[in-house]
């Protein structure tokens, strides 16, 4: 298959940042992971600093970590650019991984949470997936486990809410519930933002 130019881009620089890890690791998580603002990090530096709204979204915690976010953009990446052409694409997810970034940064800092470095792709996949159920709503996809196939929309709809009840019952700690959330809410002002929708003014389509 065909993969187009950014989301191939985006799968290569995912790539490329993971093996760095492995060499400069824990100086890239330092400086490029996502910090909370009411804490530093461990070798006493500011913490948060502003590109960390980007960058965070490009290192990983481990192979697997990585593996899975890749996996789900190039399966959801690739229509969703062919939609939207290569600009747009770009800037849709960028829009996602920041939403994503501030809405973690909003929950850290209301619950005061220890300072502890978020990494990963997952809050502009989450933005991929809900731009994906929106186009191609009966799709369908198959989960790897269990093995059901079920449409695009439901597969979306099921594991937003699932993310929603993890991240409000802390029953799976040490994931970015809300982040993902917040990826998939950018995503989805985008959208109705390109198409003219309240609260947003005439179509940028």
């Amino acid at each position: 298959m065909n993969i187009p130019p950014i989301t191939w881009a985006l799968l290569v620089t995912n790539g490329v940042v993971f093996l760095l890890q492995q060499v400069a690791d824990p100086q890239l998580v330092v400086w490029f992971a996502l910090w909370p603002l009411h804490g530093a990090s461990p070798v006493g530096l500011a913490g948060f600093l502003p590109w960390q709204l980007v960058t965070y979204s490009f290192l990983h915690g481990n192979l697997l970590h990585l593996l899975v976010n890749m996996l789900a953009l190039y399966m959801f990446g690739s229509d969703i650019e062919r939609v939207f052409g290569q600009r747009r694409y770009l800037a849709f997810y960028l829009t996602c991984v920041i939403t994503a970034a501030v809405a973690h940064l909003v929950v850290s800092a209301v619950s005061g949470a220890p300072p502890f470095p978020t990494v990963g792709a997952s809050g502009g996949v989450f933005g991929v997936l809900l731009a994906f159920a929106l186009y191609f709503p009966r799709r369908t996809v198959m989960l790897i486990f269990p093995p059901i196939p079920m449409p695009a929309w439901l597969f979306v709809t099921l594991y937003g809410a699932l993310e929603l009840y993890l991240g409000i019952t802390g029953t799976q700690a040490g994931v970015a519930h809300f982040a993902h959330l917040g990826g998939m809410l950018g995503g989805y002002a985008m959208i109705r933002y390109w198409r003219g929708r309240p609260p947003f003014g005439r179509s940028r389509w």
